[in-house]
């Protein structure tokens, strides 16, 4: 009976093409406003590593000037000072734990010809690969005692790997960066967490780094760091005066098993600034945190303001088309009054007819959708043209998305079509025949 059904509203469609079409038109359009934002939305606050997000936690111990908060909602600094870093890293109190800055070098690569050329870098300690579940090419990770004992050691990524090497094992091979060799010890797989969660600082959609050195290294001055840098009181001469100074600009991370080593590792935070509260640092009350990947990336806003209030107007941009398309089911319904009024004449139920109208609704609505994909793909290039590398893996329909705009596209017309396929049941037979 549903063919029969599905071969009705075919000859409907074709006989009304015009309306059919405004039909289609408007839940395409609105259909791929609605997914375009969705889909950005989507990608942006997507869980980067599922497999063990409520067991990473960030930490945030709050140093800053006693008179004024870090933040306004009070929420102690994003980042915490090279001494407060390095000393919970020592302590080794956590199953693993890094401690890791951004970094910048220049490479200068083997070969007469061959042009020095700066590259995007992380300092890191050891823990960083196991934690956040880094995938390796070839060779691995360099082990705590190179972090100790401040060895030369470098973990490329494949792309930097196939610029240098050709893409061959180059585990052993030695690359000149900032003006010392550096032993390659492993090379990552292509890896591109989306959001970046291990770093929302320096940018959550930024590309992953170029190459991977030990953190102890930033101490020697060997390499250069970089990303944000924020001070609440002046640092005093010198780097080590810098290094010991309240300035923030380290991030570190702690992997957590269970309730109770979070509580554990909590209790340990706050005996470590009870102990610096007695050296005259840390004047502001107890406020130390520990938020797993998807809390702190709802503290730091990665899905920005603007993009839910854009995926808000663009689900109000759909319930306008969909009222365009009830009126337009309504128009054409009513206009098959007659005929209508003719079958039922001839033995047919209003739940036949209500099925059959419902069906064509729900035609005109996987049309519509097909059409809402095509334009939701637009908007996305769209939108990564206009943002350009930014949004690189932001703005890309997967499987799920495209379920999701079917089903949505399906539903939206089935709700459209409820009423003018209601009013459409209720003609009355009588009253049609008699014009007639």
């Amino acid at each position: 009976m549903f063919a029969y059904y599905l071969r009705l509203a075919w000859l409907s469609i074709r006989q009304s093409y015009g309306l059919s079409l405004l039909m289609v038109l408007a839940i395409g359009l609105g259909i791929g406003a609605a997914m375009t934002t969705v889909t950005v939305n989507y990608l942006m606050s997507a869980n980067p590593i599922p497999t063990k997000s409520e067991q990473l936690f960030y930490v945030q111990l709050d140093n800053w000037d006693p008179h004024e908060p870090a933040n306004d909602n009070g929420d102690p600094p994003d980042q915490l000072t090279y001494r407060d870093s390095t000393a919970l890293w020592a302590a080794n109190k956590a199953f693993r734990q890094v401690v890791q800055a951004q970094m910048t070098a220049v490479l200068e690569p083997e070969g007469k010809d061959s042009l020095p050329f700066q590259v995007s870098g992380r300092a890191n300690s050891a823990d960083f690969f196991a934690m956040f579940e880094v995938p390796f090419l070839f060779g691995g990770s360099w082990d705590r005692s190179a972090d100790e004992s401040m060895q030369q050691v470098v973990v490329l990524s494949q792309s930097l790997n196939d610029r240098l090497f050709g893409g061959r094992d180059s585990v052993g091979e030695k690359v000149k960066l900032a003006g010392d060799y550096y032993q390659v010890v492993g090379v990552i797989a292509n890896w591109q967490p989306r959001p970046r969660f291990y770093d929302i600082t320096t940018g959550a959609f930024n590309e992953v780094e170029e190459v991977f050195v030990p953190f102890s290294l930033i101490s020697q001055q060997k390499i250069s760091r970089n990303g944000n840098t924020n001070c609440w009181k002046p640092s005093g001469e010198g780097y080590e005066a810098f290094l010991n100074s309240e300035c923030v600009w380290t991030q570190f991370w702690v992997e957590l098993r269970n309730e109770q080593e979070k509580q554990d590792y909590l209790t340990f935070l706050n005996a470590y600034v009870s102990e610096q509260k007695k050296l005259g640092r840390f004047e502001r009350p107890v406020n130390n945190r520990l938020s797993d990947v998807m809390q702190w990336m709802e503290n730091q806003q990665v899905v920005a303001q603007d993009a839910s209030l854009m995926m808000v107007m663009s689900l109000m941009f759909l319930l306008v088309c969909l009222l365009n398309t009830i009126g337009l089911l309504l128009a054409k319904f009513l206009s098959k009054a007659p005929q209508i009024g003719l079958r039922q004449a001839l033995g047919a139920s209003r739940q036949d007819l209500f099925t059959q109208y419902l069906t064509e609704a729900g035609c005109i609505g996987i049309a519509g959708g097909l059409l809402g994909l095509v334009f939701a793909w637009l908007g996305l290039q769209g939108v990564q043209a206009l943002y350009g590398d930014e949004m690189k893996g932001l703005a890309e329909l997967d499987l799920a998305m495209v379920g999701l705009a079917m089903l949505l596209a399906l539903v939206s017309s089935l709700l459209a079509g409820l009423y003018p396929t209601w009013r459409a049941c209720t003609v009355q037979p009588s009253q049609q025949l008699k014009s007639q």
